[in-house]
């Protein structure tokens, strides 16, 4: 799932980048663009262009038209290089305008929790501290997020005062690392956090989902019995069904196509498409003023990040698919929430058929979108502490 502009972005970068390589290899072959070129060149400069190469659009046009395919190999060989210098050239000016856009964000917005080394790997960790007489909640968030989603929503300062909250960054984003030496799957992502809690003396915390991160908490209470005492899953998407996003996703995980993808498409892709997907993904519900003032989409974007995302995207149906046929093998409380205008995830195929399953306790929220701990932070923040039917 995807329940921020980010990954929505992503799904989009993969489609341009299929869609681009489609029409560059098709010009190329078709047209002997270094022939226009050197008409272009001969051409009568625009009016006061100065340095006579100038040409006007409607004469370019012309010359389009009117040069010949190309047949001869050399021909097009000279057009590949052509589009292929010229691609490699924007590639490479996005990725270092990219990269700085990163810098500039990590120095806006350093870590604001802990920074535990977890089995050699940094996690970002923030922890609200014991509360006597309160539970222990463990806050997960979705894809293409970080934990000040949970933090900008309001529900943990509903919780804090009763409660000891924690939120990780997951693997790949905010300030959580994500080495390349493992598959972060569910239930890997799942082990980390499991193992982050030990170092902070938690063993069986209440722990709370929300989109992707419900694969994770669902990962967590199947893989480590006894190490969780109560789920609760926000807007989730837990049964195999078919997901385009997903699709398009696996496009650009393909070797070859990573890093180009996440270091210089994804990032200006999402950038173009962020406030359509912001809409998206809180419809039919407005979108919080708080939202879009606190949350730092600037790190979000950051190359590291989009690569997390578009991982997790892709593999998305596959953790499900391996975790559905186990769910029966839970034996805890579980709490259900979602938004029945969610337009990410169909509810009646996920989130009501799983309550149905276990005959859970649910929290349907009327007229409101997959973000449903900004869209009502209070009823969220009450059903983490007691869910109820």
């Amino acid at each position: 799932m995807v329940p921020v502009p980010v990954a929505a972005g992503a799904a989009a970068a993969a489609a341009g980048m299929a869609k681009v390589a489609a029409v560059a290899w098709a010009w190329a072959w078709g047209w002997d663009w270094a022939a226009v070129w050197g008409r272009a060149r001969a051409a009568r400069p625009t009016e006061g262009a100065g340095n006579g190469t100038a040409v006007t659009l409607a004469g370019l046009g012309q010359l389009q038209r009117s040069t010949p395919m190309t047949s001869g190999p050399i021909g097009k060989g000279r057009a590949i290089l052509g589009w292929s210098a010229a691609a490699a050239a924007a590639l490479g000016a996005a990725t270092l305008f990219n990269r700085a856009a990163a810098r500039r964000a990590e120095a806006r917005y350093p870590p604001i929790g802990r920074i535990l080394d977890v089995g050699g790997v940094a996690v970002h960790v923030v922890d609200t501290g014991y509360v006597a007489g309160g539970e222990t909640i463990v806050l997960i968030h979705g894809n293409g997020s970080l934990l000040q989603d949970f933090l900008v929503s309001g529900v943990v300062d509903r919780l804090r005062t009763r409660h000891r909250v924690i939120l990780f960054d997951r693997p790949g984003y905010g300030y959580t690392a994500r080495p390349d030496d493992r598959e972060w799957t569910a239930e890997a992502q799942a082990r980390l956090f499991v193992a982050a809690c030990g170092q902070l003396g938690v063993l069986r915390p209440v722990v709370v989902g929300h989109s992707w991160g419900t694969l994770v908490a669902l990962a967590w209470a199947l893989d480590h019995v006894g190490r969780v005492s109560r789920l609760v899953l926000l807007s989730g998407y837990y049964y195999p069904t078919m997901r385009p996003d997903s699709a398009m996703l696996n496009i650009a995980i393909l070797p070859g196509a990573r890093q180009v993808f996440a270091n210089a498409v994804a990032p200006l892709q999402t950038r173009i498409t962020g406030a359509g997907g912001i809409r998206m993904v809180f419809s039919p519900s407005e979108t919080p003023d708080r939202f879009m003032d606190e949350i730092p989409f600037e790190l979000m974007l950051r190359p590291t990040q989009m690569a997390a995302s578009a991982l997790d995207g892709a593999q998305m149906p596959a953790n499900v698919a391996r975790l559905a046929p186990r769910y029966r093998e839970l034996r805890l409380p579980i709490g259900i929430a979602w938004g029945d205008g969610d337009k990410l995830v169909d509810h009646r195929t996920h989130s009501e058929r799983l309550a149905r399953e276990f005959g859970a306790p649910t929290l349907v929220l009327a007229d409101a979108g997959h973000m449903i701990q900004h869209i009502d932070p209070e009823a969220i923040a009450a059903f983490i502490e007691k869910p109820r039917a």
